[in-house]
């Protein structure tokens, strides 16, 4: 085994991924920055503001990069006693911030636009330019490939945010590369007028960067298959009858955390309840690589007939009801004549006549109970 192939064996799963990031990163920056220098020539020789104008983004691409680097170093940094589950979210701001160049990018470049239509001024190409934009363009539309596929298997928002402005640059410079060519042919200008719609573009894709990572920061729902897959897992052990109540919690890429209910026999004892717990969150770690931090259990009545035939006679009945996605937690009192469940709501309902709904009901079938029932949240599918 050679000295390097050991010691990437003694790296970390997030040290190799901060690694591969911050390499990316500085590719993009050194690509962009020779990019960049070469438009800048080519714009000044040729009086051609739409290649100036790509200049410019690159030179706005090169700084997103710098910001991934910085902003993927600062998300490895250990956790500490102000952020003890570290400073994974910073990557999220840190595509904040590039969505931000990007829209401004395109909102500058739609302004430059704007005044060549008012004031033209007809550039002057040469064939060396020409084949030197082409260029570009194929270097762009490499490197904004590269840069998407490690953003994606790295799972960093970051990269695939600069990857896809990447593409988006190799567009504009094939469409400024059409417009030169359409010039030297026919005499006719239409750079400024290319580069407004592909301004527009820009600030599409940097519009919805923004909303994406904005989802991030804020929390959105927990992926389908990634809840459902969750579920699944934990309901594989024989001992678990239904899992239910699944909260994830994200503080960076690949970093989550969750807690979940499940049912179990209420004839187990705590110690067998404590092996289980264990076992499912070894289980939840391993294969989908989130860390359950609170197992909770609901108990189902195995002893009491009468228990269950009121359980069964409840589900069915208030599952009909609008806006009733679930029953679970159910939990009755034979002799006390007390009863509680939680109950799963859907976002279109109104909460407060579905469960005045659900109380009549309750009422109607078992007077002489007393239910309390707790409105739950369609969280997770």
């Amino acid at each position: 085994m050679t000295k390097k192939e050991a010691k990437t064996r003694e790296r970390t799963p997030e040290q190799i991924r901060e690694k591969n990031i911050v390499r990316t990163s500085f590719i993009g920056v050194g690509a962009n920055l020779f990019l960049a220098a070469v438009k800048a020539l080519i714009g000044v020789f040729s009086s051609s503001i739409a290649v100036l104008l790509d200049a410019v983004n690159n030179l706005s691409d090169a700084l997103s990069s710098i910001i991934t680097a910085i902003g993927t170093k600062l998300a490895g940094r250990a956790p500490d006693r102000k952020h003890p589950l570290g400073h994974g979210r910073i990557e999220y701001m840190t595509a904040l911030v590039i969505a931000v160049i990007v829209l401004y990018a395109g909102g500058t470049s739609l302004v430059e636009s704007i005044k060549k239509m008012i004031t033209p001024e007809a550039p002057d190409y040469s064939v060396l330019s020409l084949v030197m934009i082409g260029l570009a363009v194929a270097v762009k539309i490499l490197l904004g490939l590269y840069v998407k596929r490690v953003g994606k298997k790295e799972n960093s928002s970051a990269l695939v945010a600069s990857g896809t402005d990447a593409l988006f640059d190799a567009i504009l410079s094939s469409s400024v590369l059409a417009a030169a060519i359409f010039f030297s042919i026919t005499g006719i200008s239409l750079e400024a007028y290319v580069g407004a719609v592909i301004s527009l573009f820009i600030i599409k894709s940097g519009v919805g960067m923004i909303r994406e990572t904005l989802n991030d920061i804020l929390g959105s729902r927990t992926d389908r298959d990634l809840a459902i897959g969750i579920k699944e897992t934990l309901c594989e052990d024989p001992l678990v009858h239904g899992a239910f109540d699944l909260f994830l919690y994200n503080y960076g890429p690949d970093k989550n955390y969750g807690s979940v209910h499940v049912e179990v026999d209420d004839t187990l004892t705590a110690g067998e309840i404590d092996a289980l717990s264990r076992r499912l969150a070894e289980a939840v770690y391993c294969k989908h690589h989130v860390i359950l931090t609170g197992i909770s259990v609901y108990s189902i009545n195995t002893t009491d007939p009468e228990a269950a035939e009121i359980r069964r006679r409840v589900y069915e009945e208030i599952l009909t009801g609008d806006g009733v996605m679930q029953l679970h937690g159910f939990s009755v009192d034979t002799k006390e004549k007390t009863g509680r469940f939680d109950v799963v709501l859907s976002f279109e309902c109104d909460r407060e006549k579905t469960l005045r709904e659900i109380y009549e009901k309750l009422s109607a079938m078992y007077p002489d109970y007393k239910f309390f029932v707790q409105p739950d949240t369609d969280v997770t599918d």
